[in-house]
């Protein structure tokens, strides 16, 4: 069975996003939830499904502070990164399967506040397997461990750090029209080559941030979210994927290839779109590199043709392919890319702080771990 327009998002919610807080993930999560419920017109109650993700977030504690008498789905979905977008599918697929009606998918963190990365390395499920084959040469942090596969595609392609500052640049553009982003300050190219060297060849400004914050989806079925409070957003087309050699990097054939190579294919023929039909992408950019990478395994251009196809404003809002118009993970908030979905949603309904005219479909991938890829596509009612 397809999971075509097997559901739509009918509200979204956020907090205000922090570099600073006393407040837990869970509290953040439970205000960004809320706002979603009300952002598609329901009530706490009538969410009978959850997908939650983030510190120490649990299903019990959205039936018990939301008064939830009948919750009939729960699941998480723990791919790091490409979480959010997973549970996408995840709802879809409990939906169609007539298990419930409304999925709240929810996600807070307190990365700058309450914790260090390292702590989320170890919590990997490819933690063992980094510790034999990774940190011997003293890799622990993801950019240590993200930045061979950016060096390798430098060396294949000729790809270069100033492609990749036209990524960190144009996003920061997007996040200074954006009043919930974190990064006001205006950035250029130059600035990105001035920036300190953090695992070579990411740069302080290839790098997302560690923020504070919760960003909050609802996911209800088709057939009653035409009735609700604001327009709803069909998803067309959804799906996950792993790499070759999903638990350490060092050992798979080709480490410039991400488990979304494999996952694009089948969103799209599920959506029954081309690339040519895309008017936004929201693409997960826990570094710069990534997000070139991904437009490459999606096939908005052949391997190896990324660092070309970012440059000269090519992902502006006026540009071929306008990308993470929020601020994404690089300059409005790292939500894991729950945010991502969240301004999906609004860029389709014509809500968005930075609007692209008229986008009617769009898309939103998510990447975790060590080459976890999802993505899902949406259009507008």
């Amino acid at each position: 069975m397809s999971l075509h327009e097997a559901g739509a998002v009918t509200g979204v919610g956020e907090t205000k996003y922090m570099r600073g807080t006393d407040r837990t993930p869970v509290s953040l999560a439970m205000e960004a939830a809320l706002n979603a419920i009300a952002d598609a017109g329901l009530k706490p109650t009538d969410i009978d499904g959850l997908i939650p993700y983030g510190a120490g977030a649990v299903a019990e504690d959205f039936v018990t502070n939301f008064g939830i008498a009948d919750l009939r789905f729960s699941a998480t979905t723990p791919m790091g990164g490409a979480s959010a977008v997973a549970s996408i599918q995840c709802a879809l697929a409990a939906i169609q399967a007539g298990i419930c009606k409304h999925v709240l998918l929810s996600l807070g963190r307190t990365g700058y506040s309450g914790g260090r990365i390292g702590t989320r390395v170890q919590q990997m499920p490819q933690f063992r397997t980094i510790g034999e084959f990774e940190m011997p040469s003293g890799a622990i942090a993801p950019p240590q461990l993200y930045a061979v596969m950016a060096r390798r595609h430098f060396e294949l392609y000729g790809t270069t750090s100033r492609q990749l500052a036209e990524i960190a640049v144009t996003t920061r553009q997007h996040a200074i029209m954006n009043p919930n982003a974190t990064m006001q300050r205006p950035m250029t190219i130059e600035d990105h080559q001035a920036s300190r060297m953090i695992s070579d060849p990411f740069r302080l400004l290839d790098c997302s941030l560690e923020s504070d914050g919760a960003a909050a989806v609802v996911i209800s079925a088709p057939d009653i979210a035409n009735d609700l409070r604001k327009r709803p957003v069909l998803v067309m087309g959804v799906a996950e994927g792993h790499p070759d050699s999903p638990s350490v990097i060092s050992q798979r054939p080709d480490i410039t290839t991400l488990g979304l190579a494999k996952a694009a294919p089948k969103a799209f023929a599920m959506a029954g779109v081309t690339h040519s039909d895309i008017d936004v992408a929201e693409v997960y950019d826990c570094f710069t590199y990534i997000v070139m990478c991904q437009l490459e395994d999606m096939g908005f251009c052949k391997k190896g043709e990324g660092g070309g196809f970012v440059e000269n404003g090519a992902l502006g809002i006026n540009g071929r392919l306008p990308v993470n118009t929020h601020g994404g993970l690089l300059s409005e908030a790292h939500m894991a890319g729950m945010n991502h979905i969240v301004e999906l949603t609004r860029q389709l309904r014509g809500e968005a702080a930075v609007q692209v005219p008229d986008a009617e479909i769009g898309l939103v991938t998510g990447y975790g771990d060590l080459g976890d890829g999802s993505i899902a596509i949406m259009r507008r009612a």
